[in-house]
């Protein structure tokens, strides 16, 4: 599961700045935790020490002791195990990987399509691949998306009206 994305470098020391992808990054970015990257050549990263600078998450990686060899890691996708995730407190809540898959359906049952991503873009969107083609951002709300059926492989879409002509 994608956690965060390096960024450009942070000083000369080697730290580098971090585009924060998960809602927990106080337990993801520890000292002593070991992530995975994207490309896995990269990888895995040592978290040495991390702070927050104004808004923006920088971390220092063993072995990272330079700016040069922090630019080598911009744009690295940082990664976890799905199984090292704690399981949610929320039975209403769910992580990314969970939902994409599914098969989306109206609530008459008629396909819609499959969930293929889940954006954070100030809401939660499902992002639905369309049966006929084409693809179709749902937000992702109780009144809109009322079943979520992991089991079952199913979330059911009960759009407003104009939203599925979009």
């Amino acid at each position: 599961m994608v956690v965060g994305r390096i960024g450009r470098p942070h000083g000369v020391r080697g730290e580098v700045t971090v585009e924060v992808r998960t809602d927990d990054p106080d337990d993801r970015f520890v000292p002593g935790a070991v992530l995975l990257t994207e490309p896995a050549a990269r990888g895995p990263l040592t978290v040495a020490g991390v702070r927050w600078h104004r808004e923006v998450l920088l971390l220092t990686v063993a072995g990272v002791e330079s700016r040069e060899a922090a630019e080598e890691l911009r744009d690295t996708e940082l990664h976890v195990p799905v199984a090292d995730l704690p399981p949610l407190e929320d039975p209403d809540a769910y992580y990314d990987h969970q939902l994409v898959g599914l098969a989306a359906r109206l609530t008459d049952g008629a396909p819609l399509g499959t969930v293929t991503a889940v954006r954070h873009e100030g809401a939660d969107l499902l992002v639905v691949a369309r049966t006929g083609g084409g693809e179709l951002l749902v937000p992702f709300v109780a009144a809109i998306v009322p079943t979520v059926d992991l089991a079952g492989g199913v979330v059911v879409v009960d759009p407003p009206e104009g939203l599925l002509d979009l």
